[in-house]
């Protein structure tokens, strides 16, 4: 991919605190993120709220924001740096649900920042279950037998239709838990 001229700083999302599931490998990503935008020539600006990782060094960055991943925290950050871009996936969940929040609040229209890495309806196409099984059955590929639960009722609903045993994992959708169910005959 050749290098994009119209763009000279570039904001990095950082993933935030150590979780289970998000640590090392998004603080390795973005800190090679870092060095190899700089290396390119552009101004690295990074956001994350954990000072205990490589990627808030001093040297990987042109500016380094210890804060909160959020949308209202990280738009000031775009207000007074005004990047050209942000960089939303080397920050894993945290950072993916930043960047979706700050399209759809219009401030990266506002200040004329291009989301690149992936674009919102991407992010969102992969998030949303129904819209990334359309996607897939739309191209000839299979997906797992699924359903959407909300209550216990709703669970057995989709145990029926769906078989047993199910397995329900813990979702993180959009910045909001969800509970899911394990049910087995």
């Amino acid at each position: 991919m050749p290098k994009r001229t119209d763009i000279k700083s570039i904001l990095i999302l950082g993933a935030g605190p150590i979780v289970i599931g998000q640590a090392c490998e998004f603080d390795y990503s973005g800190a090679q993120a870092c060095k190899a935008l700089r290396e390119e020539g552009y101004r690295v600006i990074l956001v994350n709220s954990n000072p205990a990782t490589i990627m808030t060094d001093p040297e990987m960055a042109d500016a380094t924001y210890i804060e909160p991943i959020h949308w209202e925290v990280v738009r000031k950050i775009i207000e007074k740096e005004r990047p050209d871009a942000v960089l939303p996936t080397m920050g894993g969940q945290t950072a993916l649900n930043c960047a979706l929040e700050l399209e759809r609040q219009g401030v990266l229209a506002e200040f004329g920042v291009t989301m690149i890495g992936a674009t919102a309806d991407a992010i969102d196409k992969a998030e949303d279950r129904r819209r990334f099984d359309v996607a897939m059955k739309k191209i000839g590929l299979d997906t797992a037998r699924s359903g959407i639960a909300h209550t216990m009722e709703e669970a057995l609903a989709v145990a029926a239709d769906v078989g047993l045993p199910m397995h329900h994992p813990s979702v993180f959708h959009h910045g909001r838990h969800r509970r899911r169910y394990r049910l087995q005959p």
